[in-house]
């Protein structure tokens, strides 16, 4: 399969202490792949370094072959990219309409923007309902689906999601999951996932990385890691 993301073997600090020590992932067209691990392990770090919120020392993030580093976050969203960051980030005194629209801030082909507009309406039902509603009225659960459709509202290729099941209630977090396996199967979009929630991550991606303290601990198929027992010990408490 072809490569849409390659990170390799990238460093990145904040101010003297390391948060990512020599890590290399990959995630391939049409792929669903997760980050697992504790907190503080430096998940979220390479979804910075990917996007350019921070730098990386030393390696390089290849995206479509192309390289990344120094790339503005502007551009990286332009070039197909998009990133639905931990703690939803909404717009909460915008209503839903223009927290989704602000999505398409790259975008000037009006017609194609209201189709995709219809298209996350259509995808998220709750969305349609509160159209005009205020966002900071919505549920967290709620929330979260609006954000994930203004990030679909640039037509990613590839599409990072950080902690999308954190402050969720658990209907909802299932909830999240179809739509995250529904976006990748309708949309041919990939998917880089950070979530703690290792049972759901590992459940609707095909590969995994498991970080501990800033590096790659364990990697391979999410249904064989779904059963390893080094998985299970060091991230689920002994049980999955």
């Amino acid at each position: 399969m072809t490569k849409i993301l390659s990170v390799e073997n990238i460093e990145l600090y904040y101010d003297h202490i390391y948060a990512l020590k020599g890590v290399s992932i990959d995630v391939d067209e049409g792929e669903t792949v997760a980050l697992i691990g504790a907190n503080g392990a430096g998940k979220s770090s390479i979804l910075r370094a990917i996007t350019g919120l921070r730098p990386v020392k030393s390696g390089q993030i290849l995206y479509e072959g192309q390289k990344l580093n120094g790339t503005s976050a502007s551009e990286i969203v332009r070039r197909g990219i998009s990133m639905v960051p931990e703690g939803r980030r909404a717009f909460p005194l915008m209503s839903v309409k223009d927290n989704l629209l602000m999505g398409a801030f790259t975008r000037t082909d009006k017609a194609e923007i209201e189709q995709t507009l219809e298209n996350v309406l259509t995808r998220f039902p709750r969305l349609r309902e509160r159209y005009h509603q205020q966002a900071s009225t919505m549920s967290g659960g709620e929330q979260q689906m609006m954000v994930i459709g203004r990030a679909l509202m640039a037509r990613p290729k590839l599409l990072l999601l950080d902690e999308p099941s954190l402050g969720i209630a658990p209907k909802l977090v299932q909830d999240i999951a179809r739509a995250i396996v529904a976006i990748s199967r309708d949309e041919k979009v990939s998917i880089l996932l950070v979530e703690q929630n290792s049972r759901m991550a590992l459940s609707i991606s095909n590969r995994a990385y498991a970080l501990s303290t800033g590096s790659i601990a364990l990697s391979g198929n999410s249904k064989d890691l779904m059963n390893d027992d080094r998985i299970k010990a060091a991230y689920l408490g002994g049980e999955i």
